[in-house]
């Protein structure tokens, strides 16, 4: 019998094993786990095959550098202020596409840091280019050149807008702002399921139905919206008229993220077909907890109703980090929901640990 216990304790991944990090909500915890798991992504960012200045990164980076404030740990912001450095500032290459200004995030962070307005100044240029000269391009997904140059997929959604919340903020130019509204409206009225209170990927996947019947409301792409409107919101005045819009679609999703959300507190690939996609879907996850944690440090969630959901989501997450810092069942880049096992990782999956683990840092410090 001793030997059947062991064959099949050897056979467990390691975090059913044993658990190297607590996911209790204290301080010294937070910090620990946060530490090790941006720690293990410096240490393999050379073996990272995404382009520095891709959206990918874009994410990773936007999570460190708010860890790094967080925590006053100035390693996480120099981790980014160097590759800032190295592509002297530069967003990349497609003008419109909504990716590829998503770096700029970070940028724009690092320059309210430091206060180098080189840090600054491609990323500007590039956003009021856009905003005054804003593409013409149809609303079409099944344009190739539509869907590059507007914001036609959900995951947009949380790579573009917040830039220009925040060149809005900084410089109380409206361009910034007005562009921003216009095109997130129209992403919305697009691919927004007033019903199920979540988003499709984008207008092709409507019609799909998963193997449960289901709508196809893929984890990540509703993990990208709902973790993106904090940033939008926290960048808009408490007056400024279209607030109240961002704050209303952050609370209805709010609810449809603690609906979908497992017995175990995660998330998977596909919301609403769990069962098809048994594994979890951990930069789903993150970015829910992280959009959890900042809704309910705002006032804007009733933190009776989603504070559990928080602490099982935490707690969930925690669990599938390895003892060298590395974060487990990341789904590989993709547009539509699928299998991620133990061993998949990348590095947006990191960049929202890091933003969870961020808001609730700042849960426990107030």
């Amino acid at each position: 019998m001793k030997n059947i216990l062991t064959s099949i304790l050897l056979c467990l991944p390691y975090f059913l094993v044993a658990q190297p990090f607590s996911s209790e909500i204290k301080k010294d915890k937070i910090i620990k786990v946060c530490n090790a798991v941006a720690d293990w992504q410096i240490a393999n960012q050379p073996s990272v095959k995404h382009n520095p200045l891709d959206w990918t990164n874009g994410a990773l980076y936007k999570g460190m550098v708010q860890w790094g404030k967080t925590s006053s740990n100035n390693k996480y912001l120099e981790f980014v202020k160097n590759i800032g450095e190295t592509h002297r500032w530069n967003v990349w290459s497609r003008v419109y596409h909504a990716d590829d200004i998503c770096v700029g995030q970070a940028f724009i962070d690092l320059y309210k840091h430091y206060g180098d307005k080189r840090m600054l100044q491609p990323t500007m240029e590039r956003a009021y280019y856009v905003a005054t000269h804003p593409s013409k391009a149809p609303l079409n997904k099944l344009d190739l050149f539509g869907k590059d140059e507007r914001w036609s997929w959900c995951d947009a959604l949380f790579m573009a807008p917040p830039v220009y919340a925040a060149l809005f903020s900084m410089t109380g130019d409206s361009k910034y702002v007005d562009y921003m509204n216009n095109e997130y409206k129209e992403c919305v009225d697009s691919l927004y399921d007033k019903e199920a209170k979540l988003f499709y990927r984008d207008v092709i996947r409507i019609p799909l139905r998963e193997p449960n019947g289901a709508k196809q409301f893929w984890g990540r792409g509703n993990g990208w919206v709902f973790g993106g409107l904090p940033l939008i919101i926290d960048n808009l005045p408490e007056l400024y008229p279209m607030r109240r819009y961002y704050i209303q679609l952050f609370n209805n999703m709010a609810i449809s993220v603690i609906n979908t959300q497992d017995k175990d507190g995660a998330w998977h690939s596909s919301l609403l077909d769990p069962n098809s996609y048994p594994f979890p879907e951990n930069s789903a996850s993150a970015f829910f907890c992280y959009g959890l944690a900042w809704g309910i440090n705002n006032e804007y969630l009733d933190a009776k109703t989603y504070l559990p959901a928080l602490e099982k989501g935490w707690k969930s997450l925690v669990k599938y980090v390895n003892k060298e810092g590395k974060l487990g069942y990341v789904q590989p880049v993709g547009a539509a929901p699928k299998l991620a096992g133990e061993e998949a990782t990348d590095v947006y999956g990191v960049g929202a640990f890091l933003l969870a683990g961020s808001e609730l840092y700042r849960m426990v410090s107030k």
